[in-house]
């Protein structure tokens, strides 16, 4: 196949962090890769398009360019896309769907430009399959068509990925409001524990104490491992006309061949567990062991039970903390692990707020609200007090939307990186644990608390 333009989007604020990766995963840098606005732009062949899927961490797709022009109307966006030879990628046995993004669009009606982008493809196959049009599926369809409308012009993509990339294909297990496997490896790579343009992690210790369902620090470990981050999943390249099985399982034996000559002295892998990951609930420590048994690295973490506000740290030698702390309705401060037979689930609902306060179910919205902040403010300020008292030494990272997070830890931030959430905005605070801290004994190895 001949040389293609691919499109990598990606969440904001990570976009320097997927070239990075993209240049460490190919080499390629100059007009070859290019950082733009919500992704990078890359170009390749047909092969790089299956590499950057088996191993990207940070994209949410891999599309394909297949036409690029200016448009004033729905009757452009037709014609554009009936140029497109749809016909050389997918067949009209197979179903697809059409999904538009927009930004500054002067179109009144995005879902009239969907339809007249479907009718386009399908009116092209009529034409060359003697009347045969592929079928619309709009809920599990064999091939994924995309379309990015700017201000003036117009790209069409051919998605190669099928479900996001986020979806590793090991989270089985989780409970709400989960960090995406994306954004925990944005996490890793804006704290510099992962350095994703020399592919390669630190040596240091990294801990999650508000670990949930493990997602960062199964992130981490297979960082570790060498393993590739779509290693356990099927993708949308694989019903499309170009796919070559022996040329895919080439590349999957690659990567898998890399895992026993290359991933000790790349990545720095010591025998000992260096990644360790706890939460309140013990309930969703299960949940974090069973999907790190799925995604191959449970010799690789270690996972436990307890409270952030009274975990010791797990190695003498100081690390990284990263975390995702609950926020809104999902934070308060327990003091004690279960408290009421429930844990987290207590803190995500915000009756623990409530007990504390004494407020009822009749209370006033007000009331609730207070109840939420006061007790993040106490869950926060005991945290930094924790910290001070024992992991000097060590680096904390927290992602959070809340801007005033350093004022409410009464500790002063080194850094703060933009990230977004999915729709929320926030912020990769930095944290320098430098204070004096009295003599403690490191966590005792799993099953010895």
């Amino acid at each position: 196949m001949t040389r293609l333009t691919l499109f990598l989007p990606c969440a904001g604020g990570v976009e320097d962090f997927l070239a990075d990766e993209v240049h460490g995963l190919t080499g390629l840098m100059g007009e070859d890769l290019l950082t733009v606005r919500g992704g990078v732009r890359v170009r390749g062949d047909w092969a790089l398009a299956l590499r950057l899927n088996l191993h990207s961490r940070l994209a949410q797709r891999v599309l394909v360019e297949l036409a690029h022009a200016p448009y004033a109307d729905e009757h452009d966006l037709y014609r554009l896309a009936a140029g497109v030879s749809w016909e050389d990628w997918f067949t009209p046995r197979q179903s697809f769907r059409v999904d538009i993004t927009a930004q500054g669009s002067p179109l009144r009606s995005l879902n009239f430009a969907t339809l007249r982008v479907k009718d386009a493809v399908a009116d092209r196959f009529r034409e060359r399959a003697g009347g045969v049009r592929p079928s619309i599926d709009t809920h599990a369809p064999g091939v994924r068509v995309q379309a990015h409308l700017g201000p003036a012009e117009a790209t069409l993509y051919i998605d190669t990925s099928g479900e996001p990339l986020f979806k590793r294909g090991w989270r089985q297990d989780k409970g709400d409001a989960p960090l995406k496997e994306t954004l925990a490896a944005a996490m890793l790579a804006a704290s510099g524990w992962w350095q994703p343009a020399e592919r390669r992690v630190s040596d240091q210790p990294l801990y999650d104490p508000c670990c949930g369902s493990g997602t960062i620090v199964i992130e981490a470990a297979q960082l570790r491992l060498g393993l590739p981050a779509g290693g356990l999943r099927h993708f949308a390249f694989e019903r499309l006309k170009p796919f070559d099985a022996q040329q895919w399982n080439a590349i999957k034996n690659e990567a898998i061949g890399a895992l026993f000559t290359g991933a000790e002295g790349q990545n720095g892998l010591k025998s000992a567990v260096q990644i360790f990951g706890s939460d309140v609930a013990h309930r969703m420590v299960d949940f974090a062991q069973r999907n790190a048994e799925r995604a191959g690295v449970a010799h690789a973490v270690q996972l436990r039970g307890g409270d952030a506000l009274q975990r010791m740290p797990p190695t003498a030698q100081p690390g990284v903390l990263l975390m995702n702390p609950p926020y809104g309705e999902r934070i308060a401060a327990a003091g004690v692990a279960g408290q009421g037979g429930r844990g987290r689930e207590a803190f995500q609902s915000g009756t623990l707020a409530r007990q504390r306060t004494g407020t009822t179910h009749a209370a006033s919205a007000s009331a609730h609200a207070a109840a939420e902040v006061n007790a993040g403010d106490e869950f926060f300020t005991r945290l930094a007090a924790h910290w001070k008292s024992h992991y000097a030494g060590w680096t904390a990272w927290l992602l959070t939307p809340d801007l005033k997070l350093p004022g409410r830890l009464r500790l002063k931030e080194s850094r703060r990186v933009p990230l977004w959430n999915g729709p929320i905005e926030c912020r990769l605070f930095r944290f320098d644990l430098t204070a004096r801290r009295a003599d403690f004994k490191p966590d005792q190895p799993l099953g010895q608390d």
